[in-house]
């Protein structure tokens, strides 16, 4: 496992969704684009940039939630990709019983809005950093604030339906 750090968002030119770039705390040059949904895209985007909401949002509630039953978020791995889909876990330590630990399926995109709240690590399995070797990085992805807002502002019903 490869220790990772959210290098950036963007969006892809073809299918307008947005990616989340994650790269090796040891090796820049390892990185792995994850494409997500608009929601989680927003939730990351807000978290990094330390933007709050006057009411919990759902990555908000779910930290609640483990936290008043007194669980914490060891870490979070990208463990696989099954038919063309990463498959992450969100490791869970019982902060009373810290023998108790429970590893959580989950989709990355709500994995790492999760550590991110947490400020636990994220750990890829480095086997996938070589299906994304073929795909370019660039520095430049990083969207910002107005970007994400405008993009989500334009954003039409039709452009879920392709997901779905």
């Amino acid at each position: 496992m490869v220790e990772v750090y959210v290098s950036g968002m963007g969006i892809d030119p073809i299918s307008q969704m947005p990616i989340v770039v994650l790269k090796s705390k040891e090796d820049d040059n390892l990185a792995l684009p994850i494409w997500i949904g608009v929601f989680e895209a927003n939730n990351i985007v807000m978290n990094m940039q330390g933007m709050d909401s006057p009411r919990p949002m759902t990555y908000d509630l779910i930290k609640n939630i483990l936290t008043s039953t007194g669980y914490m978020v060891k870490m979070v791995t990208i463990d696989s990709v099954e038919n063309n889909t990463y498959i992450a876990t969100i490791h869970l330590q019982n902060s009373k019983l810290p023998t108790e630990e429970l590893a959580i399926d989950s989709r990355p995109s709500d994995a790492i809005n999760i550590a991110l709240r947490f400020d636990a690590p994220i750990y890829v399995n480095r086997d996938l950093f070589s299906n994304s070797a073929d795909i370019e990085i660039q520095d430049d992805l990083n969207v910002t604030e107005e970007d994400l807002r405008s993009w989500i502002e334009n954003i039409k019903p039709e452009d879920f339906e392709k997901n779905i």
